[in-house]
């Protein structure tokens, strides 16, 4: 094959992606038209029986293609995934007449960092236009909202491989703001260099101190480096850019590194395989969420000291039917041997269960506080089986 054939057909290829990027778009426009249908019929955005059916169909009809049904699979429950959370979205926005079609949002980092790309992902969802605050710590970003510099702050609550930020559950102790949403983002830590290296060159690697936590297998082939941490992912990665030698590197997101110019040496280095960050989304003021999604509420409480204290209260939520997803614990600063808990729960703060719990709640408890209700982003995908 010659130069001029190879190079005819990746421009056909590339008119092909040019074309379903065009679909794409259409199909998630029909979405939203779909949402609008829901609101005025009060229907559920989730139909999980015809996502089942949509799935097997696509997958024999691809199958006729010669295209692999795994891959089929994989692909439009991607598509559902990214449908349903637009759907959700233009709900939301409706319930809570937010007309604003623009919003601040602070997040941890300079450009290029998770949190960064975590802003990106949930602005884009909700608003035609971000104004990006990069803050250097977790409570530049809870003032700025606080002060009304930033409408909204993105914060990582928990990584699947190395657990709770207890930092930032410190911070939600202290402040009068609200969760209004969640986002997750799967993370592939990288080794990012400048420049042509090699990984037995690397002398010194920057990054902040969860990516060093979370690939500490991968790390531990290379006893001979060094480790420096700094205030975010992205910080790394401009140290490594304004370096610019062959024996530093960054631990950082691929994305993130590209926006300095720098190079992948080495992806998916995490510990376990499947790496996701959850982040908050925190405003001044509380949202409603509507009945057709799927809600989270997350609360904040301080039991008795006395012995069964805290099974009594978890007991509160078993009996109303209500599913807790999460439970955290957290020292009260300046009540030595006392505990501050954080739970999420799977249920809409409208409802009736919820007000019932909560009421029996604040009676056998010390202090509780809701923190805020939310469109739950965990779209568990069908399995066409």
């Amino acid at each position: 094959m010659n130069n001029n054939t190879l190079l005819t057909l990746r421009d056909r290829i590339s008119a092909l992606d040019l074309k379903l990027l065009s679909l794409l778009a259409e199909r998630r426009a029909l979405a939203l038209d779909v949402a609008r249908s829901k609101i005025a019929s009060q229907r559920p955005i989730r139909d999980i029986a015809r996502e089942r059916e949509l799935l097997k169909r696509l997958v024999t009809e691809g199958q006729k293609l010669d295209l692999d049904g795994f891959y089929v699979t994989r692909l439009f429950q991607m598509i559902i995934e990214d449908s349903v959370l637009t759907q959700q979205a233009l709900l939301q926005l409706d319930l809570n007449h937010q007309e604003e079609r623009s919003a601040r949002i602070a997040f941890l980092g300079p450009k290029g960092s998770y949190s960064h790309l975590a802003a990106r992902q949930y602005g884009a969802r909700y608003f035609e236009q971000v104004i990006e605050c990069g803050c250097q710590k977790f409570g530049d970003i809870v003032q700025l909202v606080e002060t009304g510099q930033a409408e909204y702050g993105i914060l990582p609550i928990e990584n699947s491989s190395s657990g709770s930020i207890n930092e930032v559950y410190d911070l939600l102790q202290h402040t009068h703001l609200s969760l209004v949403g969640e986002i997750a983002i799967p993370i592939d830590h990288c080794v990012l260099v400048s420049g042509s290296t090699d990984l037995d060159r690397i002398e010194v690697v920057y990054s902040h101190p969860q990516p060093f936590q979370q690939c500490s297998q991968f790390l531990g082939r290379f006893p001979q480096w060094e480790f420096e941490y700094c205030e975010s992912t992205a910080a790394a990665m401009e140290k490594v850019a304004q370096l610019n030698r062959p024996t530093v590197a960054a631990l950082g997101s691929g994305q993130g590194g590209a926006l300095y110019g720098l190079q992948v040496l080495e992806n998916n280095l995490a510990n376990q395989q499947e790496n996701i960050t959850r982040f908050i989304v925190l405003a001044r003021k509380s949202i409603d969420v509507t009945e057709q999604v799927p809600a989270k509420t997350t609360l904040i409480m301080a039991t008795g000291q006395q012995s069964g204290a805290l099974v009594e209260a978890l007991l509160v939520l078993r009996t109303h039917g209500i599913v807790m997803t999460r439970l955290e614990s957290r020292p009260i600063h300046g009540n030595a041997h006392e505990e501050m808990f954080y739970i999420d729960v799977q249920a809409n703060l409208r409802s009736t269960k919820m007000q019932k719990a909560l009421r029996e709640l604040q009676a056998i408890t010390r202090s509780l506080k809701v923190l805020g209700c939310y469109p739950s982003e965990n779209v568990l995908p069908v399995d066409p089986e």
